[in-house]
């Protein structure tokens, strides 16, 4: 029987788990509402995790399986097992590591959502021996995760990665959560997306974009509708990729990387893709000799495989 681990993926949209081998291939997966939108503090999200582990673990064939990794949102003390955060105003202090440990009896271990799926990326995909990359997930929020000289950034507070905060347009229409405006995730994201076409909607009256209730704008939609003409939509769409590209580059300038990774389910439409490549400077991007590439890896199973990673620590 090969060596197996329970992973974990807690995102924005689900709440993920699965049996992956040490090759990245999931043999058994169940996906659970996220309870991070319900704005439940985390030992309630920690408590919720445990009862998906019980209700996963009596349906799914568990023989073989010694490891427990799990990704999370927020800041992540991996190696003292504890999860500091998920934003400000839900910031409590959870030994997570301990908790699933004593609950599954497992060898555990946990990281930040974003650099699991950056350890999917460097064992599996466009990462692959580079020790020099950037991956950028562009999803529900923008996070990133920074490999330099073969070692992972953290950050004195386990913030390093954050970049959706980088503002790349000070005069922005939306304010972001974190107090600024112009923030990259505030019209890059599907939150920004979503946040900017409800401010915006009413100035275009002729737009055939639904809003809907209780759910996000579906950016699909946008893309779709700006390939008509939709103005509002092409607008969305295209502010939407310079504010991306003036990230990259920002970060580019700032780390040097050999190969940029974009992955999430934003950038994971090819349009999107192609439209922040189509904006990137080649003066700003001339040291970049691993080129920008879209993740290769399904967006929706990424930080399953980089969470059974973390569990087995590779690398």
């Amino acid at each position: 029987m090969n060596d197996l681990s329970l992973a974990i993926d807690l995102g924005g949209t689900k709440l993920l788990l699965g049996v992956v081998d040490r090759k990245g291939n999931i043999l058994a997966s169940r996906r659970y509402p996220s309870p991070l939108a319900e704005g439940k503090q985390q030992h309630e999200i920690a408590s919720i995790m445990l009862d998906c582990i019980d209700d996963f673990s009596s349906k799914a064939p568990m023989d073989g399986v010694k490891h427990l990794g799990a990704g999370v949102v927020g800041r992540v003390d991996d190696e003292s097992g504890l999860w500091l955060e998920i934003e400000p105003g839900r910031c409590e202090t959870v030994e997570l590591e301990k908790l699933l440990r004593q609950k599954t009896g497992l060898d555990c271990h946990i990281d930040n959502d974003v650099r699991c799926a950056m350890r999917a990326e460097r064992v599996f995909g466009a990462g692959r021996g580079s020790n020099d990359f950037l991956y950028m997930n562009i999803g529900t929020g923008i996070a990133a995760a920074f490999v330099t000289g073969g070692k992972v950034l953290r950050g004195h507070s386990f913030n390093a990665g954050e970049v959706g905060h980088v503002a790349v347009d000070v005069f922005g229409d939306v304010p972001c959560p974190c107090g600024r405006r112009g923030c990259a995730e505030m019209i890059a994201s599907g939150v920004g997306l979503d946040s900017r076409a409800r401010a915006l909607i009413h100035s275009y009256p002729a737009s055939r974009l639904q809003i809907p209730d209780g759910a996000r704008v579906d950016a699909k939609q946008i893309f779709d509708l700006a390939e008509t003409g939709d103005e509002l939509c092409r607008r969305l769409m295209y502010e939407a990729a310079e504010a991306a590209a003036a990230l990259i580059m920002n970060l580019v300038w700032v780390t040097d990387p050999e190969t940029v990774v974009l992955g999430g389910g934003i950038v994971s439409d090819g349009r999107m893709f192609q439209s922040i490549l189509s904006r990137l400077n080649a003066g700003s991007m001339r040291f970049a000799s691993g080129g920008v590439r879209l993740s290769t890896l399904d967006p929706g199973l990424t930080g399953l495989i980089g969470a059974a990673m973390c569990a087995f620590q590779m690398p």
